[in-house]
């Protein structure tokens, strides 16, 4: 199977040809592509060595001794049968998070072999960092890797050049009808399929969306079948009852009395907790927005939560994909929740590789008032209140009044509409939504 280009091969190659290079920690959930990326840039090499300590229980008995690296790279190249040269080798280690030692040498191979090129990935690796005394802070560079995003699926399935065309979209510039009709038909089809890689290249390949839905059916397996790995902390069948209560309340504020009659409230933030350290889910925390930064101005008690792909989303929902879906049947769709999850996403997958931005909404903190805006983001020394609309319709009082209390100077609304503008309301499509949030 053809490998399909990521936002992230960029950042990897900048990396291989930087004189002064840290070593790379590539972090994210299961299944995004992590590995996919690294043997794409080991193309690039002489020689790649790829080492899995899951599936190599053995190799992690050469990183408990000492942090010596020139021992652990001999070790390594004598038990793999593999060269493993300076400046010509590309040294992958996955599933880094099994092993706490090689966590531990990770630095020392920054401080001692800085001319080896050195990636490390670990799907569960937040929950081996809570046990590493000195992580190497300033000695490796955390990258976070997503499914796909809107962009790198439309150039997965050939269309680069309206991809590359959108780019020069905006406002006062909006795309032709025949373009903004294709970009919602490729929005439906990607919102159902979701981003995870191999659903892609399946669909890239075949069309199919129910060949998709198998994948997508074998993969929610598999995360809870990564359920067990949390037992020690937390009940299974409570952190599977938890995740689906996440995604039913998708799109309000998560109340953890609705999300299981028989734990207490200490167990389910637990489990929010677990999900989140494994980036199943993604925060979106209350915010006053009164001033820079908008995490000085957040309240942790009162949170939303966004699944990590759309395409899981719908397959936990058994949406019934034999009839043809449009932009409306997409609104109706947990009323509207749907494309408030896949602007949340979208925005999450739009931040820089090195570093993951938290996402915010506001409501009004006033008793009796309905007035919510579904995020709000930084630009530059803005604040800027967005908006999602799940068709071409709605109102925008929250919006309005967020930027009359607030003073903005401007908002921005997402719909199934074309670029546009209302008085100082710029609206994106929300294909286009990622391109609104300038960071």
């Amino acid at each position: 199977m053809n490998y399909l280009c990521r936002k992230m091969d960029d950042e990897l190659l900048r990396w291989k040809n930087t004189e002064h290079r840290k070593v790379v920690l590539l972090r994210g959930a299961r299944q995004v592509g992590k590995s996919s990326a690294v043997r794409e840039l080991a193309k690039k090499f002489d020689n790649y060595v790829e080492i899995n300590l899951e599936k190599q229980p053995q190799l992690r008995a050469i990183f408990e001794p000492d942090r010596v690296v020139g021992r652990i790279v001999k070790e390594l190249s004598f038990e793999l049968n593999k060269p493993i040269i300076p400046h010509k080798t590309l040294l992958f280690i996955d599933e880094i998070q099994s092993c706490i030692p090689a966590i531990s040498a990770l630095r020392y191979f920054y401080e001692d072999m800085p001319e080896l090129h050195v990636i490390a990935a670990g799907s569960l690796f937040e929950f081996a960092l809570e046990k590493v005394p000195s992580f190497g802070v300033g000695r490796i560079r955390s990258l976070f890797m997503y499914p796909f995003s809107y962009d790198e699926f439309i150039r997965a399935m050939g269309f680069s050049t309206l991809a590359d065309e959108l780019k020069h979209c905006s406002p006062q510039k909006p795309v032709s009808d025949v373009l903004h009709n294709k970009c919602k038909r490729l929005l439906i089809e990607f919102m159902l399929i979701g981003g995870m890689p191999e659903v892609v290249a399946k669909y890239v390949e075949n069309g199919s969306l129910y060949d998709c839905q198998e994948i997508l059916e074998d993969i929610t397996q598999t995360f809870y079948n990564d359920f067990a790995k949390y037992k020690q902390r937390a009940n299974v069948s409570l952190l599977q009852e938890v995740f689906g209560a996440i995604i039913e309340q998708t799109g309000g504020k998560f109340t953890y009395s609705k999300a299981s009659n028989t734990a207490n409230h200490l167990q389910i933030k637990d489990c929010v907790e677990l999900l989140e350290m494994a980036g199943l889910i993604y925060p979106v925390t209350h915010t006053s927005a009164n001033g820079l930064p908008l995490s000085a101005q957040q309240n942790t008690k009162f949170r939303k939560y966004l699944i990590f792909d759309t395409g899981i989303y719908q397959r936990f929902l058994k949406l019934n994909l034999g009839g043809s879906f449009s932009g409306e049947h997409i609104g109706q769709i947990n009323k509207g929740a749907f494309a408030e999850l896949f602007a949340g996403l979208e925005i999450k997958k739009a931040s820089p590789v090195n570093f993951p931005l938290s996402l915010y909404y506001w409501q009004r903190e006033k008793a009796g008032s309905n007035a919510e805006v579904d995020y709000v983001v930084q630009q530059n020394a803005n604040i800027v209140p967005v908006e999602i609309k799940s068709n071409t319709k709605g109102s925008m009082q929250s919006l309005f009044q967020f930027l009359t209390e607030k003073g903005s100077p401007f908002g921005i609304r997402s719909s199934m509409e074309n670029f546009g503008s209302y008085e100082n309301i710029e609206v994106y499509p929300l294909y286009a939504i990622s391109q609104a949030v300038i960071y």
